[in-house]
């Protein structure tokens, strides 16, 4: 009898753990936050915010995005749709584009 795999997309297969290391706005502490591959960047971005807003860095009225690798993402994509692999490092940045300063 022959075994036969059968390979899930990683959008099939259940949510797994991905710690990624973050920095929030101008904050000065990297930090490691534990996301899974099925987080969205919005939830991504209040966890690493979690660390730093009001503790560190002021809470500022603006939503957030997350950067990867020099990309603003889409606040519904997920971890596993951005590509973002276990140790990547990721910026959170209040989204203050078309806000007169």
């Amino acid at each position: 009898m022959t075994e036969q795999r059968v390979h899930l997309g990683v959008e099939d297969r259940a949510p797994e753990p991905v710690p990624v290391c973050a920095v929030f706005a101008n904050d000065f502490v990297a930090v490691l936050v534990p996301v899974t591959t099925a987080s969205t960047m919005d939830e991504v971005a209040e966890a690493v915010a979690h660390h730093s807003e009001g503790r560190r860095v002021r809470a500022q009225p603006f939503p957030k995005v997350v950067i990867h690798n020099g990309k603003r993402l889409p606040g519904s994509m997920t971890v596993a749709e951005a590509g973002i692999v276990a140790q990547d490092f990721v910026a959170v940045e209040y989204d203050t584009e078309g806000v007169e300063r």
